[in-house]
């Protein structure tokens, strides 16, 4: 109601929109961060709750003016802020970490904070940068002559033991190039020889970070360059599984190969990152169901990464590998947590996909990361048509009622 002159004047317009609109305007970042992890509640119960003045049963099929606003509301947040695009830029900072990289402007608020600024980038690149390049060179010559030596004597177990210790002590000594400091919790889930290990993925350094505590076998594509040089090295002395960039295409023929791969017990587990892409550890977006095809047991691993002393998120669009490599040698360090979860096998009557959701809740629940259901390749492709027609008909539904998709998939 809105009182002049004595006169009372009855405002009919939705009010809820008002409030919500409101309440979205003047929140604060942190209360934004804290509703994203409601982002999953279903489009209809929101909806709804825009509808609080004159509530009806939505069952029923219902439908009212003011459910435009829901998707002006919807289309100017996703401008601002969307839940995609925002997961492939690093983490902001509660607090200054006294890295321009975060922020270009705290070292100039006053003297002293210039000075110690100043004395952390000399610590940074004149002492820590040097010693950490040392240990990656030592590291990575180390598993190339090493692996090279094994590979040279006949399949045994004494080869076996001899290629998984030179494959752990060159990742702990290019973790130690990191100044990597991790905790790995719940070790007595660690995978085990002839299952999958899946995990969030968040740089190239998860591989580095979970074979500290144990070898995996690699899945991955056939590269050149220095990255060639490594897989064809380490594949002399452990089975990885490495493809050419024709067979990636040919979904049987990976499939067949991780089969036989996981089918022999006596071969490490494979390590696999389902999303397919680095996300910025804040959250896990859409497994690919590939991996939950081929039966196995799954090991899920999540992996949470301290942004405060070193932002271990790989911006591919923005740094090559090896400026990537440079910022995190320049860091203060990469510290994280590793959690092994209890090991997972798909149910009786569960399809691949929802195997793949259930392992995926999982993980982002013991990392306290949020759970997205969109497809990480968002960010280099357009949004999939059938996206767009699942929220079409999620609110055909409310409108028609649920009577009339009980009726259309019924036989004609």
């Amino acid at each position: 109601r809105n009182e002049c002159n004595g006169g009372i004047v009855k405002i009919s317009t939705s009010r809820c929109w008002l409030r919500h609109w409101s309440g979205r305007l003047s929140g604060s970042k942190e209360d934004r961060r804290n509703r994203q992890h409601c982002h999953h509640s279903q489009p209809t119960e929101e909806i709804g709750e825009l509808r609080r003045s004159h509530p009806k049963n939505l069952a029923g099929g219902d439908f009212t003016l003011c459910d435009a606003f829901y998707f002006c509301k919807k289309g100017i947040e996703n401008i601002v802020e969307d839940q995609v695009t925002q997961r492939f830029t690093s983490e902001e900072l509660a607090s200054w970490n006294l890295l321009t990289r975060t922020n270009n402007n705290f070292c100039y608020i006053s003297l002293r904070l210039t000075i110690i600024w100043g004395l952390g980038v000399f610590i940074r690149y004149c002492i820590l940068l040097p010693l950490r390049i040392t240990l990656a060179v030592i590291g990575l010559s180390w598993l190339v002559i090493g692996t090279i030596l094994v590979g040279l004597l006949p399949s045994s177990n004494v080869k076996n033991w001899l290629s998984d210790l030179v494959h752990i002590t060159c990742y702990r000594i290019c973790a130690r190039g990191l100044s990597a400091t991790i905790r790995y919790h719940n070790k007595e889930n660690r995978p085990k020889k002839g299952g999958i290990c899946v995990a969030n993925h968040t740089s190239p350094i998860d591989i580095v970070i979970l074979a500290n505590d144990g070898c995996y076998a690699m899945v991955g594509q056939v590269h050149g360059g220095l990255m060639g040089v490594l897989q064809r090295s380490i594949v002399r002395s452990c089975p990885h599984v490495w493809f050419e960039r024709s067979e990636m295409k040919d979904r049987h023929a990976v499939a067949k190969r991780l089969k036989d791969h996981i089918a022999d017990k006596t071969k490490l587990p494979i390590l696999i990152f389902p999303e397919g892409t680095c996300i910025n550890n804040t959250s896990v977006m859409m497994f690919k169901k590939g991996s939950f095809e081929i039966g196995g047991t799954i090991y899920p691993v999540a992996i949470k990464y301290d942004p405060q002393f070193g932002d271990a998120f790989w911006n591919s669009a923005k740094y090559n590998m090896v400026s990537y490599l440079l910022r995190m040698m320049t860091s203060w360090a990469i510290v994280c947590n590793v959690w092994y979860l209890p090991p997972m096998t798909r149910q009786d009557g569960e399809d691949a996909v929802q195997f793949a959701n259930r392992v995926k809740s999982a993980i982002a629940h013991q990392g306290g990361l949020v759970d997205l259901s969109w497809d990480g390749g968002l960010k280099r492709e357009k949004v999939k048509e059938s996206l767009k027609e699942e929220q079409q008909k999620m609110y055909s539904s409310m409108i028609i009622g649920s009577d009339f998709n009980e009726a259309s998939v019924g036989p004609a």
